[in-house]
């Protein structure tokens, strides 16, 4: 959490106003976009310098992610395409952006639908660049919290790193990379107010509480006493955990259960090694479709999938196989559906088409030789035969590669529970598979009938109600019946409530966004497996998802681990 005063960004680009101009030298106009591409992508490597000595390397890598994409292919030759049909830089820039936003905007996975705010900051900078006369004019306080409708990763880092203390944003979100590098320098950050009325901030004194998503404008002295409590509080824990990252997460009577991270992107890789995971439980693959304009090859699909693995090597990597479909749409493969959340998704797809599936399959195979750290999970499954034929088809790549004399080395295979169908066909599923993966997220949805990305019904979208944990209960035990891990990949395993009724199961691993494994292994070093499965029980007697967070929010205040509410 911070206390200090409101600072507004100035609109220093605003790509929905830009007009669309005729352009008389296109030549020129190129020349010109190019110049101010460049210019942006010196000034992220030179902020990523900057900051070299004061950031862990996974803010250090959002950087070059940014420059990354400005570099594109897909942004550079679609601009330039338009240039040429006869519309200005901005104007073009700016129907480039929106296009690619959209796209992520459209898409139910909150990493993925974080993923277009990073193209609109980059539309911005950008912009600014295009539009020299547009200069800043920000005087920063003493203690400055920096608010606007979108706040990226550059404005941030402009700010006197000895007066930034916290950062609010209208747009965004958790997942954002301008609130991962907050996270990253320790600032608070509370991304996505939309009814914020930033216009009214400027100037005003605040206090932004990060874990609670709050930010209480011009605080009573009751609040502000209570916050300055929990920061020293916050301080002391912080430290206590830092303490543990070499340390294995192993309860006080030696339960010991492995930490993995979620996954997406290359760039990835260096900060969860950094934040101490023990292997990849869930790696995104469609990222690397989505990012195209084409079906990656054969030859791509490994080099990627290569330096995963080798990346983690000797420990575990859990490949997703494609799963698009819903709101993960590729744009060169459009699908239109009236229901396609219901529709079309992850396995279904590639199963409706092998000759995708069979592409990525011998790239994984191949990647996976001599490493032999392999895991592929089947994502969205709902009927054993999707398993059976998923099955058929990797002993397909696998017999191909043999056959054409390519190293091939074949991998542990998962099913993803994501569907209430596959909780009943636990046994079933166990049988034909080396290990289970629980995908909360999607399971509390399909559970409840609750869209988690509307605000609407908001409140009924909680992964601690009753049905399911009941769910998630019977997968591991019907999991380890058939003497077969099971593991949970949604957030509810990132959250240490969550972790201790997942502790009180028994599940096998957790796999989490790399910036909760510290907080996760703390808790379960805090507390004995027989606790969690005290905890555990007297959770499941309760009728309703509010009982069962106020239950565990009073064992984790018990045990020194931190409030979960907000002072009075």
């Amino acid at each position: 959490m911070a206390i200090g005063t409101l600072a507004l960004l100035d609109p220093l680009a605003d790509l929905a106003s830009i007009p669309d101009r005729p352009v008389p030298d296109r030549a020129a106009e190129e020349a010109t976009f190019k110049a101010a591409v460049a210019t942006v992508q010196e000034e992220l490597r030179a902020s990523g310098e900057c900051l070299a000595a004061d950031l862990p390397s996974e803010a250090r890598a959002l950087f070059e992610v940014y420059v990354m994409l400005l570099g594109s292919d897909s942004l550079m030759a679609d601009t330039l395409q338009r240039i040429r049909a006869g519309n200005w830089a901005p104007g073009a820039w700016r129907d480039t952006i929106a296009e690619r936003a959209r796209v992520f905007d459209r898409m139910e996975d909150p990493y993925l639908r974080a993923r277009a705010e990073d193209i609109r900051d980059i539309g911005r900078r950008v912009l600014i660049s295009l539009q020299t006369e547009v200069k800043a004019s920000i005087q920063y306080p003493q203690r400055c919290i920096l608010v606007g409708e979108a706040v990226g990763i550059t404005e941030i880092v402009a700010v006197p790193g000895d007066r930034l203390v916290g950062v609010v944003s209208q747009h965004g979100s958790a997942l954002s990379h301008a609130a991962v590098l907050a996270r990253a320098l320790g600032i608070p950050a509370v991304v996505g107010l939309a009814a914020l009325p930033i216009g009214r901030l400027d100037g005003r004194e605040a206090v932004v509480d990060g874990d609670q998503a709050r930010v209480y404008l011009q605080p009573s002295p009751a609040v502000m006493a209570a916050y300055q409590l929990r920061a020293s509080e916050a301080e002391a824990l912080a430290a206590r955990l830092g303490a543990l990252r070499d340390e294995p997460a192993e309860t006080p009577d030696g339960v010991r259960v492995p930490l993995q991270v979620n996954a997406g992107f290359i760039a990835e890789l260096a900060p969860a090694l950094a934040h101490g995971a023990e292997g990849i439980g869930l790696f995104r693959t469609e990222f690397a479709f989505m990012a195209r304009e084409t079906f990656p090859v054969e030859d791509e699909q490994y080099l990627l999938y290569r330096t995963v693995l080798e990346s983690f090597a000797p420990k575990s990597v859990t490949l997703r196989t494609l799963d698009v479909g819903g709101d993960k749409s590729l744009p060169y493969f459009p699908m239109v559906e009236d229901n396609p959340f219901l529709g079309c998704r992850g396995i279904r797809f590639t199963l409706d088409h092998p000759e995708i599936f069979l592409i990525q399959l011998r790239a994984m195979v191949r990647a996976n030789a001599g490493l032999n750290n392999l895991r592929v999970l089947f994502p969205m499954i709902g009927r054993v035969d999707e398993v059976d034929e998923a099955l058929r088809l990797l002993n397909r790549a696998y017999r191909e590669l043999v056959t054409e004399g390519r190293a091939a080395a074949k991998p542990l295979v998962g099913a993803m529970i994501e569907v209430p169908s596959a909780v009943y066909l636990t046994a079933a599923l166990a049988k034909r598979v080396d290990f289970l993966s629980v995908g909360t997220n999607d399971l509390t949805q399909y559970l409840l009938a609750v869209d988690r990305n509307n605000a609407a019904v908001a409140t009924p979208y909680d992964s601690l109600h009753p049905a399911v944990l009941h769910a998630v209960r019977h997968v591991v035990e019907e999991a380890h019946r058939q003497g077969k891990p099971a593991g949970v990949c949604g957030e509810i395993a990132g959250d240490p409530a969550g972790v201790l009724l997942l502790l009180g199961m028994g599940a096998d691993t957790l796999s989490m966004n790399p910036t909760r494994l510290a907080r996760v292994k703390g808790t379960i070093r805090r507390f004995t497996a027989q606790q969690a499965r005290a905890l555990l029980e007297e959770a499941l007697a309760l009728e309703d998802g509010f009982a069962i967070h106020r239950l565990l929010v009073g064992a984790l205040e018990e045990a020194g681990l931190g409030r979960r509410v907000p002072p009075p």
